[in-house]
């Protein structure tokens, strides 16, 4: 099947369940297995032949990175709804006790899936002349070589620590990587438990000198075990296990803080000491120790894993080797549109020739940079606004900011605290914006302000022209090289002013009354969202064509949901594109028979949000309604987030977004996904020897139609033709 020939397909017939209620809470996937089955497709990329060794060897580090941080946040949220007698069943029908069976019993076969792939990984690895070694397979230059490391670079930062009733068990912080230790002194044969904490300053692996061009890698525990007796000189090890914990890492914050910073600066502290939610330790740990830990840590059997292999596989990271590009995936470099390359790098001058859309990382997320570095230095800009979620340690978009405020224009960023794990970072980056003279603020106590905006004011002539840039991801150049998202400018009048009218939202609390083009949660963008499915609804039922292509990170709105099941019914045809959490069940008969998800899980992270309605002529159609968001499907971006959806008028743009972007991922085979009915997912076959078409790969290789220069974009290539 040809990538056109998938878009003009029939659906799968619909299936029929037995006993199935179609108004009941079994038309909904639970959230947290939808979740997990995401994990396990990260994972099974691992296994991918077509992925390069070092490539898939990330897949498997950012599978256990992702398994953890649902444990600290999503799994501990459960454990607190539990303890406090919670029995309210979630919107699939399922209490938090019963889903954390589920969630248990799925996450230690995870577990083990992840283990057997490292142990096949680490196999071709050494065939490729990567070798990870332990303290045994040492020979006596190794070990004379890592003397000299252990005392320059490891010993210093140690903190060996014994245990008894002068030495109470330390405090293991969250994601705390230790090794658990069984002593007996020489002289008199006499017991001591003791911990060796394994900083985390310091790198998992330790790279040694390389024999006839073979990488040999030795985790940091096995140089601390090689080395036991400086440590703990006049002792003999007699038994040891290594265990790391996962605590509660969810934020509380006081509804009434005074002072928004220093609250979540104490909440930030809180989260590093709260409960533990998970202990791994290794398989053969001796009894006693074990059970000392896990008396100490106040664990229980069902919160303990037993880990045959190595702990810690997040880690595994480091081992991805620049200087070895025959196993990673072939060098990129994002483009610079060719307007931006007409007008000499002038990106207001690109703007307002006509709107442009960039598609990172394909196009370089340098642009973006470089409009706020130009608003920065431009004598004729008077005012930025801009919101910031997620931003790199050193961010260039901060550090434009800040040179805009010194230089004595109206700077306002909006920093968002409550963003998860960045907390810190953030409070880090408003403070330096305060001190450069940029006016702070923080948004809403209760709802997260995720929405990407940035706004530029500048005189010319007698007027003031406002230039806006609508994102779908965050202002963060490290995270633009691998998500991928959308860049929106215009110079629209109508869109800067609804873009101004949020920024007044945000920082006066006002809500606004008329907005133009942009729909805003908490207040509008859902009403929209429901609004339009159930027109698209009517044109079906009017016999037009009505079609709905959507892609986003995840679908799990209840009312949202039945929104597109009521539309399926009338018979609107619902392409699906939802890379993670999916609570839609699709191809049921008098349910979704007109639904069809995909996932796809490749070489970039999907991460754009785009809706498109065929409203009333079909996709793809130039008189459809296009959008671009900042939001999921999501309770919480739909009712407890400021988030914008932007409708695309800019023909153009919105052929960009319809034949290209979005009939490039419905036609994906490569590294697709397809949801059954049952809330699993099965990979797209590919006959051995066949092309299989690859999104990532198409964008790679192919311009964005409004990226276009004076070339113009009748060569560009669209998969499908926007019919009159």
């Amino acid at each position: 099947m040809t990538q056109t020939d998938f878009l003009k397909s029939d659906f799968p017939a619909p299936v029929d369940l037995p006993d199935f209620d179609p108004t009941g809470p079994g038309r909904f996937h639970n959230r947290e297995l939808s979740w997990l089955n995401f994990n396990w497709r990260v994972l099974e990329e691992a296994e991918n032949p077509r992925v390069p060794l070092l490539e898939r060897l990330r897949f498997l580090s950012i599978s256990a990175t992702n398994l953890d941080e649902f444990y600290t946040v999503r799994v501990a949220g459960l454990r607190e709804l539990v303890r406090e007698g919670n029995t309210t069943p979630a919107q699939d029908g399922l209490t938090a006790a019963e889903q954390l069976v589920l969630i248990n019993e799925d996450a230690r076969n995870l577990l083990q899936a992840q283990q057997r792939m490292f142990i096949a990984l680490r196999a071709r690895m050494e065939d490729e002349n990567i070798l990870i070694l332990d303290h045994k397979s040492l020979t006596d230059t190794d070990k004379t070589h890592l003397e000299s490391v252990f005392l320059n670079r490891v010993f210093p930062v140690l903190s060996p620590l014994a245990i008894d009733p002068a030495h109470p068990f330390p405090f293991i912080p969250n994601t705390g990587y230790s090794l658990a230790l069984q002593l007996e002194r020489n002289r008199d044969k006499r017991a001591l438990h003791a911990l060796l904490p394994i900083p985390h300053q310091i790198d998992r692996f330790i790279f040694l000198p390389a024999e006839d061009g073979t990488v040999r890698a030795l985790p940091l525990e096995e140089l601390l075990l090689l080395h036991l007796e400086s440590l703990f000189p006049g002792y003999k090890a007699k038994g040891h296990c290594a265990f790391r914990v996962l605590r509660d890492s969810d934020l509380e914050v006081e509804d009434e803080a005074e002072d928004l910073v220093r609250e979540f600066e104490v909440a930030l502290k809180r989260r590093r000491r709260g409960e533990v939610v998970r202990m791994k330790i290794s398989t053969d740990a001796p009894a006693r120790l074990r059970a000392l830990i896990m008396q100490e840590l106040h664990v229980t059997d069902d919160e303990v894993v037993d880990i045959d292999g190595m702990i810690g596989l997040a880690d595994l990271k480091e081992l991805v080797l620049e200087d070895r590009p025959d196993l990673l995936w072939p060098n990129f470099t994002p483009r610079v549109p060719e307007r931006v390359q007409d007008f000499d790098g002038d990106m207001f001058a690109a703007i307002r020739q006509k709107d442009m859309l960039l598609h990172h990382p394909y196009e370089t997320f340098d642009m973006v940079v470089r409009f706020l570095k130009q608003a920065a230095t431009d004598p004729n800009v008077v005012a930025i606004k801009q919101t910031l979620y997620r931003t790199s340690k050193n961010s260039p978009i901060v550090e434009a900011l800040c040179e805009a405020a010194e230089d004595g224009k109206s700077v306002t960023a909006l920093v968002e605290l409550k963003a998860r794990f960045d907390e810190a970072a953030n409070i880090r980056q408003s403070r330096r914006l305060e001190r450069a003279g940029a006016h702070v603020v923080y948004g809403f106590l209760d709802l997260k302000t995720h929405a990407k905006i940035s706004t530029v004011v500048r005189r010319e002539g007698d007027q003031l022209v406002t230039y806006t840039h609508y994102g779908t991801g965050n202002y963060h150049p490290i995270t633009a090289k691998i998500y991928t998202d959308l860049s929106f400018f215009t110079c629209d009048v109508d869109l800067g002013r609804d873009a101004t009218k949020v920024f007044n939202y945000l920082s006066g609390y006002v809500e606004p009354e008329k907005l133009d083009n942009l729909a805003i949660s908490p207040i509008s963008l859902k009403p929209r969202l429901i609004e339009m499915i159930a027109a698209e609804a009517e044109h079906a039922r009017a016999g037009k064509p009505a079609e709905i292509w959507a892609k986003m990170n995840a679908l799990i709105d209840a009312e949202v949901i039945d929104a597109l099941y009521a539309a399926s019914q009338a018979g609107v045809k619902i392409n699906l594109v939802i890379r993670g959490i999916c609570g839609i069940r699709p191809g049921i008969r008098g349910l979704s028979d007109n639904i069809r998800v995909k996932s796809i899980v490749g070489r970039f992270l999907e991460h754009s949000r785009i809706v498109c309605f065929g409203n009333g002529y079909g996709l793809p159609h130039k008189k459809a309604r296009v959008f671009i968001s900042s939001a999921d499907w999501m309770g919480r971006n739909l009712n407890r987030r400021v988030e914008t959806l932007v409708e695309i008028n800019n023909a153009t743009v919105k052929a960009q977004i319809v034949s290209q972007i979005m009939a490039a991922n419905l036609a994906d085979v490569a590294q697709s996904w397809v949801m059954k009915p049952d809330g699993s997912f099965e990979r797209t076959p590919v006959p051995e020897g066949e092309f299989a078409f690859n999104c990532h790969r198409f964008f790679m290789e192919n311009p964005s139609l409004s990226g276009r220069g004076s070339a113009g974009a009748s060569d560009v290539p669209k998969l499908t033709h926007t019919e009159d």
